[in-house]
């Protein structure tokens, strides 16, 4: 039986996919990154319900990566794990799997980070709902190796781009729903990443190596996604 919209007619089912840099030099602010991954989708839906805009449904779905040069497990995906929802609540699965992520590895900077985006993309995103979003957050101190890099070892993803053009097109393209995608790039003020902001519903918000994301910064985060929406 589907779910009834809300008073305001909008019926929001939301996805977020949390991309987080889990490379050594992490270690002195992981423990803050994974926190805050923790609680982002409490004071999303705050914030959501204070914009009178009533979240449905919402999953959540963390991609940690590192180098695939250097480290043994250099992608650790989950599936979406439905938080809070009527059909059930994942919660407990979700902390267990973002406190699981170790800051180690990765080599010398920058990481495979581009990579980790691009799966990001990939993702099995919801279609059920009268309005949909689909988020891609990125957390990272470091800049980005360019795509393709590693790309002969042994575990470098299928199908992936090539090149920035071609995940700037697979961003632009039918992979995720125009009109509900948004990505919100938590990474130093340096290219690829502070060039982002020319894609369609792309936010950069700066960081500083050594630093994870202090409240008022994710809250600053919340609020341009909110206001997006």
């Amino acid at each position: 039986m589907p779910i009834a919209p809300t008073a305001q007619g909008m019926d929001y089912h939301v996805d977020i996919v949390m991309c987080i840099d889990a490379t050594a030099s992490m270690y002195p602010v992981l423990a803050e990154v994974k926190n805050n991954a923790l609680t982002f989708h409490q004071k999303f839906v705050a914030e959501m319900e204070a914009k009178n805009k009533k979240v449905q449904q919402l999953r959540i779905k963390v991609i940690a990566f590192r180098d695939f040069a250097e480290d043994s497990e250099p992608i650790k995906e989950s599936d979406f794990f439905i938080l809070g929802d009527s059909q059930g609540n994942q919660t407990e699965e979700f902390n267990s799997f973002v406190n699981s992520i170790e800051a180690v590895g990765g080599g010398d900077l920058p990481e495979n980070s581009l990579e980790a985006l691009a799966l990001a993309i990939k993702s099995d995103w919801v279609k059920t709902g009268s309005v949909r979003r689909h988020i891609v957050l990125m957390f990272t101190d470091a800049e980005a190796l360019e795509l393709g890099t590693n790309a002969t070892a042994p575990n470098y993803p299928a199908n992936m781009p090539a090149n920035m053009a071609e995940l700037r097109e697979l961003w632009e393209s039918q992979e995720m729903e125009a009109r509900a995608k948004r990505l919100l790039v938590y990474a130093p003020d340096c290219t690829p990443w502070n060039t982002m902001v020319e894609w369609s519903n792309t936010f950069h918000q700066a960081s500083k190596a050594g630093t994870g994301l202090p409240d008022v910064e994710m809250e600053t985060c919340i609020h341009l996604l909110v206001q997006s929406i």
